[in-house]
């Protein structure tokens, strides 16, 4: 990668911002495909966010990838936003414009969407039971997501029974699937083809997941977007069980293809040699 004055830089934004993988990602593909940029790692602590935004625009970045914990605030500094992140009610991808305006994205549904398909195939889901574990920004995002493969049903268990209950009040009306709060694990998990985890839960230094995946479906997966570490313990313990599994990379390389394309000009392909390149990257952490 050679680096100059004319160079196409962005960002990446997030309180920490050093568990970040996007930075090793994308310059996987500005190495690959030889382009003249960067994407730039910045601190920046929630009190001054909109501040160092106001300042990356007036520097010439092209936008920001934005991570834990700016999501919702970047969407609420932004001009125009998708769908999805609508839905969210948050952001990922911020993407400046030469009049001042900034657009906002949520590439999580897309990128766990795509995900899902590349594992399991187009159909996966479609016109079936999924359950959604957690109600917080991901959630709605994986919201999109099935509403895009064509799920029948979403059961949504969380801890908190008040922000499921809010997930569905917002979403209902905006997706196909029928929404449910699911009352129980049981419930929630009885003939469901896909289970989708969007908690913390099982990420480095936090607790697991304690649940009886035997009252899944023999034939049904499981899907964790953590990809630290890339095998939680619930998916080591969906895997003993037999059940097919998918960790959260895919969905973290397939939401980086949009973000690179806005923010470099190319859209870059998501490889096994990247998959590896990125392993490699989480193994030496």
């Amino acid at each position: 990668m050679s680096l100059t004055g004319a160079g196409r830089i962005a960002g990446i934004m997030g309180w920490p911002v050093s568990q970040s993988v996007s930075p090793r990602l994308h310059g996987f593909w500005l190495e690959e495909l030889g382009i003249d940029g960067a994407l730039v790692p910045l601190a920046v602590k929630p009190e001054d966010f909109s501040t160092v935004l106001r300042g990356i625009m007036q520097a010439g970045f092209k936008g920001s990838s934005v991570t834990l914990p700016h999501k919702e605030a970047a969407f609420a500094l932004c001009h125009d936003c998708d769908l999805a992140a609508r839905a969210a009610g948050a952001v990922n991808l911020l993407i400046f414009h030469t009049n001042g305006r900034i657009e906002g994205r949520n590439t999580d549904a897309t990128g766990l969407a795509q995900s899902l398909r590349e594992k399991f195939g187009p159909d996966c889901v479609r016109g079936k039971a999924v359950v959604l574990l957690g109600a917080g920004g991901a959630s709605r995002a994986a919201v999109v997501a099935l509403h895009d493969l064509g799920a029948g049903e979403i059961r949504i268990l969380n801890r908190t029974r008040s922000r499921a209950d809010q997930l569905v009040a917002v979403l209902a009306a905006q997706v196909t699937p029928k929404l449910i709060v699911a009352t129980d694990w049981m419930q929630a998990a009885t003939g469901a083809a896909l289970v989708i985890h969007t908690t913390s839960a099982g990420m480095k230094g936090a607790p697991a997941l304690d649940l009886d995946l035997s009252v899944l479906p023999t034939d049904s997966a499981v899907c964790d977007i953590v990809y630290n570490p890339l095998e939680t313990p619930l998916l080591k313990r969906a895997r003993e069980a037999g059940l097919r599994t998918v960790d959260g990379l895919g969905m973290l390389m397939h939401q980086g293809v949009p973000a690179f394309e806005a923010f470099f000009g190319v859209t870059p392909k998501v490889t096994p040699a990247l998959r590896q390149y990125l392993e490699e990257g989480l193994r030496a952490r």
